[in-house]
């Protein structure tokens, strides 16, 4: 739990000159606030993989190098920064067959795995459709995330907090009593959330015949804040 507003009191605060200071034993009311931000995302970052398989290792790395290679040019050419890439996993391993208690050595595997980001939404359907028609064999999911997401973060911490203040007014009000002051504010830890579109590789190939884009809807995207408020009473 993050504090984002410590005790307040007479010494600490000219401001609240002519209260009295705030006391242990002051009665307090807590309550709890909720804020929600919903805003269309304007960002996605996608996972896309290839896969090569031969019979010697270098053949299986060579095929896999030259398959990625392709993915990454062509996604470049749709105005991919280089920046935006970022390569998450690279693999060769071992294939076997298992016969009569036998393990066969049957080939290699090699796998290369980058997570991209794409800043323009409008070309999302074009990079996952170019990927998979230049050598992609997995697309993994796309994600969807705001460029501005501390701007969001701070306007649902505001009616979080906001929210709060109104139900302790509310309270103090049904007690017959008014809010001297605001004496804590909590902030509790909120994990983000992102809207996820599983993009199944067996789907994606019949939509990309013809390098056709992959139709996607971003949805819309809720940044939450949740804050426990302290204020005293009288």
């Amino acid at each position: 739990m993050k504090t984002l507003v410590l005790l307040f009191t007479l010494l600490a605060s000219p401001a609240l000159a002519g209260q009295a200071p705030f006391q242990p034993n002051t009665p307090v009311i807590v309550t709890i606030g909720e804020g929600v931000v919903k805003r269309a995302p304007d960002r996605a970052f996608v996972t896309l993989a290839a896969e090569s398989r031969a019979k010697a290792a270098p053949e299986a790395q060579r095929l896999n190098t030259e398959a990625m290679s392709a993915v990454l040019d062509r996604i470049k050419s749709l105005g991919i920064a280089a920046d935006a890439i970022q390569t998450t996993a690279l693999s060769l391993q071992p294939e076997f067959d298992y016969q009569n208690g036998r393990q066969n050595l049957r080939g290699y595997v090699a796998r290369n795995q980058v997570d991209v980001r794409v800043d323009a939404l409008a070309k999302l359907g074009d990079v996952l459709a170019s990927a998979v028609g230049s050598g992609a064999t997995n697309v993994s999911s796309v994600r969807f995330d705001l460029k501005d997401r501390d701007g969001a973060e701070s306007e649902a911490l505001r009616a979080a907090v906001r929210d709060a203040r109104r139900r302790a007014d509310a309270a103090a009000s049904g007690a017959g009593v008014r809010v001297l002051q605001v004496i804590r504010i909590d902030e509790e830890a909120q994990p983000p959330q992102y809207p996820v579109r599983p993009m199944p590789m067996a789907r994606m190939a019949d939509t990309v015949a013809g390098a056709a884009p992959v139709p996607v809807e971003a949805g819309e995207i809720e940044v939450r804040a949740r804050v426990t408020m302290t204020v005293s009473i009288q």
